[in-house]
């Protein structure tokens, strides 16, 4: 059997094993949230965001659905409220700063706060092998800063609670520090980032700003960065480091105001990002996150996941 064969095997009996554990219900002492429980989903009018915001509004949940453009999120969550769902829309554009304040003002009025917040909004140019860095500084600015945004936007408004609020990044596995095939090539960096005692929001912005200047000046392909979905690669690889820093930071929170911050992996998913080439549904790959959203008494946080599994970063 070939190395690719294996990986094929492993990966079948991994999705196996997660769609048994699927079929699990919650009982009711591990429920900790109700219908008044408010969960934000960004960039969920379709593939993976779509799916976390139906899988959560499955189990009772009110679910916001958020999306660039508000006709489209209107059609998403009409599907959903045809469905029976709970699900509030409104418009959010990651990459403006007075469209998160709107939103932000708009839950204040409207909900007083929220529970969950789930970072799903993202996008990528690059399909197959192609690793063009044409649109990095978009990629850069979506991927990383949005999502940095929103998390400082809505840690206010999150509500206490002894079971904690939670915020869940959709993230990669591209964007682990010491991957084997796809990592920075700068030990000094690496061990930088990796270090939660070095590890600053400074160093992080440096990081990706050092990036986009080498992409500027067209010199990046020398500058040791990934050499797979570069830009994106970067992206995630911020949005890594950045919860392992805000889970350091959220961790001084008293008990009852208490906020857990975790990243995960959905795998290559059969999406519009993909080009539809995944080799798994955006069912599946909505899984951690909302298993993760759910997490009944646990206090974990800080950590990457893949298939509801803790890996390294």
């Amino acid at each position: 059997m070939t190395g690719k064969e294996k990986a094929k095997e492993r990966r079948e009996k991994r999705l196996q094993q997660v769609s048994l554990l699927r079929t699990i219900p919650y009982s009711d002492h591990q429920r900790w949230w109700s219908s008044e429980t408010i969960a934000v989903v960004t960039g969920a009018n379709r593939g993976i965001g779509f799916e976390i915001a139906r899988q959560l509004a499955g189990q009772g949940l009110t679910v916001i659905l958020t999306s660039r453009d508000i006709s489209v999120g209107l059609e998403a969550a009409k599907v959903l409220q045809e469905g029976g769902f709970n699900i509030d829309i409104h418009q959010l554009d990651v990459l403006e700063q007075s469209s998160i304040e709107e939103f932000c003002e708009w839950i204040r009025e409207k909900y007083g706060g929220i529970d969950i917040l789930v970072n799903n909004a993202g996008v990528n140019f690059n399909i197959g092998n192609n690793n063009s860095v044409e649109f990095a500084k978009e990629v850069i600015a979506t991927n990383y800063y949005g999502t940095k945004s929103m998390i400082k936007a809505m840690i206010p408004l999150m509500r206490p609670s002894s079971a904690g609020a939670r915020i869940v990044s959709v993230s990669s596995r591209l964007g682990k520090l010491n991957g084997r095939r796809n990592r920075l090539e700068n030990p000094t960096l690496r061990q930088q980032l990796g270090d939660l005692d070095s590890l600053s929001e400074e160093l992080i912005d440096s990081t990706v700003e050092t990036f986009l200047k080498e992409v500027e000046e067209g010199t990046w392909e020398s500058g040791g960065w990934p050499q797979t979905l570069t830009d994106y690669s970067m992206s995630k690889l911020a949005v890594n480091a950045y919860t392992r820093l805000m889970a350091k930071i959220l961790s001084d929170r008293p008990e009852g105001e208490k906020i857990y911050i975790n990243c995960y992996c959905p795998g290559w998913v059969k999406t519009a990002m993909t080009g539809w080439s995944g080799n798994v549904s955006a069912e599946y790959g909505a899984d951690t996150g909302v298993w993760l959203s759910l997490l009944p008494d646990q206090a974990i946080t800080g950590k990457f996941f893949a298939e509801r599994r803790e890996i390294s970063f």
